[in-house]
């Protein structure tokens, strides 16, 4: 049976093409979203069958766990867990709300944390099984005006190296990937002009390059506990960049 992979924000941005490129080749996709519309409409677009949409948020954990249970009942055992859903909200640490805080922390960092921990006992029964996560370069660099965005990612990346650490007698590979910026929802609102003479290939990345950096991860046998950046050169140019908020 072709493997199965599960992919959290899989109904746009880098995590469509995730899923469109796993189904390319020859994966069964569950494909995880906040809107169960959207994560059909991403499954009704994906090369292949037996696919499956589920609505999700990934803060909540009873959601988290309720829907891993009926990936695990009707799909089978998880090969491949892509964990691309993600929120910014950006703000001068002084005018960011705390309510906003906690809605990054939750959706960015802490429900990364829960769909691993969800998914690890099926993908304990699986050989080659492997986790991506989607960080940022913010995580890695800083930047002013994305304080607590930053910190998510910064976070993710600890997390990720730990739990590589802790699954890997398990034969369970866990890494992190870190684009930069990217063609999507997120990054609609900046002039690419404006942002991509910062970067050295001089232009924005397409989710479909991301994508192809998260399949490597995902078959790389012998890659474990890494950070894979994704972002043009970015961060060969300048310390921190000040145009906006990367990647998604």
């Amino acid at each position: 049976m072709s493997r199965l992979a599960v992919v959290c924000g899989g109904s746009r941005g880098i995590g469509k093409a995730v899923s469109r490129l796993l189904a390319e080749r020859g994966c069964r996709l569950a494909v995880l979203s906040r809107n169960q519309d959207a994560a059909q409409a991403a499954v009704a677009s994906l090369h292949g069958a037996d696919h499956m949409a589920f609505s999700c948020d990934i803060s909540k954990e009873q959601e988290v766990q309720k829907t891993f249970e009926t990936i695990q009942k009707t799909c089978g055992n998880i090969s491949y867990l892509v964990n691309a859903a993600g929120i910014n909200r950006d703000a001068l640490l002084l005018r960011t709300k705390p309510e906003d805080m906690v809605a990054l922390l939750h959706t960015n960092l802490l429900g990364s944390m829960l769909t691993c921990r969800a998914a690890l006992r099926s993908m304990m029964h699986t050989q080659g099984a492997a986790i991506v996560n989607i960080g940022s370069v913010v995580g890695l660099k800083g930047n002013a005006g994305q304080c607590v965005y930053s910190a998510t990612k910064a976070g993710l990346e600890g997390f990720t190296r730990s739990l590589a650490k802790e699954v890997a007698s398990r034969n369970i590979r866990v890494n992190l990937l870190a684009p930069g910026f990217i063609h999507t929802d997120m990054t609609a609102g900046l002039k690419e002009d404006d942002g991509a003479r910062f970067i050295p290939l001089g232009r924005f990345g397409k989710p479909e390059e991301v994508a192809q950096a998260v399949l490597f991860l995902l078959e790389s046998p012998y890659v474990t506990g890494q950070v894979l950046v994704v972002d043009g050169g970015l961060q060969l140019a300048i310390p921190s960049c000040t145009v906006g908020p990367p990647e998604r």
